[in-house]
């Protein structure tokens, strides 16, 4: 059961291996919005996403063996179960979709996992790992359908409402569902909880219309992250529960976001991290004058921004 408790036993077992990422206040007047924004940076996080947390869930509450783990992922969880693989000392293997970023397929590598680079999109390399486990007997870890996957990334809403007192709603990107999901199952309707899709990534969409996980086409500027043909099913009836409505963006919106998170607060974000601020930014979200709204910045694996060396 993916219950309050559990998310607290997760999150006392993997914080010695977490950042404690920061939140800042802003006004949205510096983005022609009225209403208070409260960032919260997951994009500062290992391995620079929010992974890292169903990564180690998964590493350190479940048998690792000889042949050591696995994972599926467009880039952001292949990385962070590199990266846990790294600090815990065991083998990683990642495969990933041709359509996954220089960036991603870098930052896994840097991290000493071996990586399979293999079909068009997530679901083609999902195919390949789970031929790989079976072959190897390694450990699989999924990206967003298995319990200590959402348990993981549920200990995100727990540390959001101990650093912020006050909002009155979340906005959450969604891929295969795993974050929302678990942040859902934290907040329990405790405060307003909206998820934002690209309408090149509308899985979510499309299962809570269908009332059951259905496989969607899925493209566009930031399918490498939030391109998951179909959502988990262990997350569906949370988000069915928990999750208020799902909101579309254009990838014009989300490139658009991009843009201004780097002018005004020098933030560098991936188009699926910046996802959720682009349905502020579009007007797919309105708030209410004076609204405290929280929006989870939680990816920053991009080349958008360069360095001359």
């Amino acid at each position: 059961m993916l219950d309050r408790d559990r998310i607290a036993a997760t999150r006392e077992l993997i914080a010695p291996y977490l950042r404690q990422t920061p939140v800042i206040e802003v006004s949205g007047r510096d983005f022609g919005l009225d209403c208070t924004l409260i960032f919260k940076l997951e994009l500062l996080q290992h391995s620079g996403s929010f992974k890292a947390r169903g990564a180690f869930a998964n590493l350190l509450g479940r048998e690792v063996p000889p042949a050591g783990v696995v994972a599926a992922s467009g880039g952001n969880h292949g990385a962070a179960v590199a990266y846990a693989a790294r600090v815990l000392g065991v083998p990683a293997k990642i495969f990933v979709p041709m359509i996954a970023s220089p960036a991603k397929l870098a930052r896994i590598e840097s991290y000493g996992a071996e990586v399979v680079v293999t079909g068009e999109v997530y679901a083609d390399a999902l195919a390949a790992s789970q031929r790989w486990i079976e072959e190897s007997g390694a450990l699989p870890v999924h990206a967003y359908d298995a319990p200590e996957t959402l348990l993981g990334q549920g200990t995100l809403g727990a540390d959001l409402e101990a650093q912020v007192e006050n909002f009155d709603c979340l906005l959450v990107a969604v891929g295969g569902g795993g974050l929302i999901g678990g942040i859902a199952a934290w907040l329990a309707g405790r405060h307003r909880l909206l998820g934002v899709e690209t309408h090149g990534t509308p899985s979510l969409s499309r299962a809570l219309e269908a009332g059951a996980p259905v496989d969607v086409a899925v493209g566009g500027l930031a399918a490498d992250s939030l391109g998951a043909s179909r959502v988990g099913g262990l997350m569906l009836p949370i988000a069915q529960a928990f999750v208020e409505r799902v909101l579309l963006v254009d990838d014009e919106d989300v490139a658009e976001a991009q843009a201004l998170l780097w002018d005004r607060l020098r933030l560098v974000t991936e188009p699926g991290g910046a996802a959720a601020f682009a349905a502020l930014l579009s007007g797919a979200y309105r708030p209410g004058k004076g609204e405290r709204v929280c929006v989870l910045l939680c990816g920053a694996n991009t080349t958008a921004v360069s360095f001359e060396r």
